[in-house]
């Protein structure tokens, strides 16, 4: 194909399809005294779900629980997980266009979430804290609250 027939009339590339591809990943909404378990990761300011990429071949509920143990060391059943809700937004610190696609999973444990290797704090947030959150974080505070399951 010539150059000439990869570009649009007015000079532009043709787009065969989304320049970044989506990042997957799945998380958990542990919530106690209606308030959200969040997370910092080590190195970053912004508080996180507790989650992570999912690996090839890998569920979304299997990657959430993988996630939970590897960032609160909280042991979850996967077929416990209860599916909440899908994020689909502008993705933290990408080029803008990357979206993250973010599978929300409510969980429940009595076990207390601490900070892992990969995490330097766990916080009990609320809608009021959105401002410490990137724009996927801030969404699921926005549908949790919604939902009157969170202040």
């Amino acid at each position: 194909m010539s150059d000439a027939a990869a570009r649009t009339p007015h000079g532009g590339a043709v787009n065969d399809g989304p320049a970044h591809p989506d990042i997957l990943v799945a998380a958990i909404a542990l919530i106690r005294d209606r308030r959200v378990l969040m997370v910092t990761a080590r190195g970053r300011d912004v508080w996180f779900m507790p989650g992570g990429k999912i690996d090839p071949g890998e569920s979304e509920a299997d990657a959430a629980a993988r996630e939970a143990w590897e960032e609160v060391a909280v042991r979850l059943d996967p077929a416990a997980l209860v599916p909440l809700f899908t994020v689909l937004i502008q993705a933290h610190g990408e080029p803008d266009g990357r979206l993250v696609r973010m599978a929300v999973f409510g969980a429940e444990t009595a076990d207390d979430p601490a900070a892992s290797a990969e995490v330097s704090a766990v916080h009990w947030a609320s809608s009021a804290d959105e401002d410490r959150c990137p724009p996927a974080g801030v969404e699921v505070l926005r549908r949790l609250h919604a939902a009157d399951l969170i202040d």
